[in-house]
């Protein structure tokens, strides 16, 4: 995968006590060059309000950068909370890995 890529896989609980943490591993990515971003929540169990605005605050950071965000992987109580914070419109949500790694093939930006 390009080197422009960076997978974030947080796991437990997102909430207050990884946001900070969470937010971190995003800056980084960032700082070092990362123009596509994975956040897979395929070992994430539950995410309540401060763990969804975490990564409300990443999205708004990835794109003032100019760079793309992805999400994948959500479970049930993920997908829940998405829709009804209607979130499931703001972040783009992909199945799994393999619909993002097809997802970057095609982009422009991965050429």
């Amino acid at each position: 995968m390009d080197s422009s890529v960076k997978i974030i896989e947080p796991a437990g609980i997102l909430d207050s006590t990884q946001a900070d943490a969470f937010r971190a591993q995003v800056d980084e990515a960032l700082a070092t060059g990362t123009n596509t971003l994975l956040i897979d929540l395929k070992d994430i169990s539950f995410v309540d309000s401060s763990g969804l605005g975490a990564l409300v605050m990443v999205l708004k950071k990835v794109r003032a950068a100019q760079k793309e965000m992805y999400v994948c992987s959500i479970n049930d109580q993920v997908r829940m909370l998405f829709e009804l914070t209607s979130m499931d419109r703001v972040f783009e949500v992909l199945p799994d890995r393999t619909a993002f790694e097809n997802k970057v093939a095609q982009s422009p930006r991965s050429l």
